[in-house]
């Protein structure tokens, strides 16, 4: 097992590596360097000026260079105007007067142009305040859509199997900005129950009556597809020969689910639930930006819109590693499980 974990770990580095250089090459394209430049000088200012700019700042360097310095394994130098003095990066960011290492690799995350101050003073805030919406999220999903799959299984081809079916398949077919709209309509505007806009968790904190919204926009969608996917594993496994065995050994039904086979019923739904964290990245861009929640989505949002290179790049490596990662506690899990796929 640590061989095993120790070669996706190897993967998991190279994977990011791969992913991280494309996504550098995609956002330094030459129309996203020269608004950059257009933004920290005037917008009348003519080519020559730009081009002394972008040169001045490095941006016209080796590419694989300026990739080594985001990463932290080039060194980078100063930034000094005309009279010789050190300027700090973007006019805010502060920079050494010496050549640095000043990337990734020390947890410099470099310096937001959108929001004047460093990555890191705008990205783990919004991370943190993401954070405990995925955890709501998680907390309200996983168990009911476990016990609607496990119903349904239970009574396979009966009004209850039928019924919570057909309410799987619709919450999975209504994407998160449709039923975000429909859940605000009916809760905030015509019963006024529930606040309409998240802003006020990230000012005034978490309360039921402000956080309940994006919390039911992004469950409702993931407990339709974890409820079906554990219903098949549920039918499956209560026809196998065991259940049978334990049946006629006259164990009540509901013993008989429990202790036999809601364990090895769970194998396949594990998986699923761990995948859900990469959605959960693609279902919190909408819902935060719908709701004006200031965390991950809607920080990731206003860094692509405004061209913010370094923040961008930032939110980039976040979602790269959380999918990674996910994906490997899955599989370990996965092999943890299920003792017939143990990794020797």
């Amino acid at each position: 097992m640590i061989g095993f974990i120790g070669r996706r770990l190897g993967t998991m580095v190279l994977t990011m590596l791969c992913l991280t250089l494309v996504v550098f090459f995609m956002v330094n394209l030459e129309p996203n360097l020269r608004k950059l430049a257009i933004s920290q000088l005037d917008m009348r200012s003519s080519d020559e000026h730009i081009e002394s700019w972008l040169v001045r700042n490095g941006y016209r360097d080796n590419f694989f260079i300026r990739y080594g310095r985001w990463l932290g394994v080039v060194p980078i130098e100063p930034v000094v105007d005309e009279s010789g003095r050190v300027q700090a990066r973007f006019g805010v960011c502060p920079q050494p007067a010496e050549p640095y290492y000043g990337g990734i690799l020390q947890g410099n995350f470099g310096c937001s142009t959108k929001f004047n101050t460093t990555v890191a003073n705008k990205l783990f805030p919004a991370l943190g305040a993401t954070g405990i919406l995925m955890f709501w999220v998680m907390a309200v999903m996983v168990p009911v859509a476990l016990l609607i799959g496990v119903l349904a299984g239970m009574r396979e081809g009966t009004r209850t199997d039928r019924g919570l079916s057909v309410a799987s398949i619709t919450t999975t077919a209504t994407p998160e900005y449709v039923s975000g709209v429909i859940f605000t309509v009916i809760f905030a505007s015509w019963l006024g129950i529930f606040n309409g806009s998240a802003a006020s968790a990230t000012r005034e904190g978490v309360t039921f009556y402000n956080f309940t919204l994006p919390v039911m926009t992004m469950a409702i969608y993931g407990i339709g597809y974890i409820a079906r996917m554990t219903r098949a594993s549920m039918v499956e496994v209560m026809t196998q020969q065991y259940i049978r065995t334990a049946r006629l050994k006259g164990l009540a039904f509901n013993a008989v689910v429990i202790k036999h086979a809601l364990r090895n019923a769970l194998i396949a739904p594990f998986t699923v639930i761990m995948l859900q964290f990469p959605w959960l990245l693609t279902g919190v861009v909408i819902v935060e930006v719908m709701f004006r929640y200031q965390g991950f989505g809607y920080t990731l949002v206003e860094a692509a819109g405004n061209n913010d290179i370094d923040l961008l790049l930032a939110c980039s490596l976040v979602s790269v590693f959380v999918v990674l990662t996910t994906q490997l506690i899955s599989d370990v899990g996965y092999a943890y499980l299920n003792p017939r796929i143990r990794v020797s």
